[in-house]
């Protein structure tokens, strides 16, 4: 094992445990299989809800969780610690982010055993789901390196829970005022935009767009954590 991977790995062992101490910040896994479990009651569960499922497990797990760790560590004062280390940019932000990736797959597929849905075009749904992943694990460690303590994390967080989780639920209402249409090109709903596509039998090339605005909004949320996790190791915040 490199030096390299060895940093991640005791970066990931050391969140590990920290979560398995934090029952309030692992208990959001509960919200989305709850969910599920409640959908999948009614039987036959449309596609708009295998998507709500999947993007409030996004929401509460992928960004939650992420957004947590990473505030805990600085109301601790043992990110800066870190920051200091000999471990690179790269290493200590795939360190810290793999904990909730892994926990966030977890989810998904409990959640999507639970509610039966299987993907139509699973190859590009995959890649989708991938570049979804990312997006919302940086924006919880964005987030996360933004706020002071977990306290104030999990109230900024609400309202990214509320948009990215549930807004597609609002999707007539934003449709009937043109002033709220760019939220339609929000990531939560271009997932599920997408998905209808595949189901439908669209090919990869039939839903390129809709990917290329996910991996836009992906590459602009990693891009943004960068920097942000720069400026804090030079302010020495």
């Amino acid at each position: 094992m490199t030096s390299s991977l060895k940093r991640i790995y005791a970066i990931l062992n050391k969140d590990l445990k920290d979560l398995s101490k934090n029952m309030y910040v692992l208990s959001t896994v509960v919200v989305p299989i709850f969910m599920a479990a409640v959908f999948a009651r009614s039987g036959n569960t449309p596609l708009e809800i295998h998507y709500l499922v999947v993007n409030l497990a996004f929401a509460t797990v992928a960004a939650f969780v992420q957004c947590a760790l990473i505030a805990e560590e600085k109301e601790k004062n043992t990110l800066r610690g870190l920051m200091m280390s000999p471990a690179s940019t790269a290493e200590i932000l795939t360190g810290k982010s793999l904990v909730s990736v892994l926990l966030t797959l977890i989810t998904l597929i409990v959640c999507m055993r639970i509610t039966g849905y299987t993907p139509e075009g699973l190859p590009i749904i995959s890649i989708a789901l991938l570049v979804t992943l990312i997006f919302y694990v940086a924006m919880g460690t964005m987030l996360g390196l933004l706020t002071r303590s977990l306290m104030e994390a999990s109230v900024v967080i609400l309202p990214i829970m509320f948009i990215f989780g549930m807004g597609t639920l609002l999707i007539e209402l934003i449709q009937e005022y043109e002033a709220l249409m760019f939220i339609e090109y929000l990531p939560n709903f271009q997932l599920e935009f997408m998905a209808q596509a595949v189901e439908g039998g669209a090919s990869f090339e039939e839903v390129v767009g809709e990917l290329g605005i996910m991996a836009v909004w992906m590459a602009v949320m990693v891009v943004l954590t960068v920097a942000v996790y720069r400026r804090r190791t030079f302010d020495g915040e």
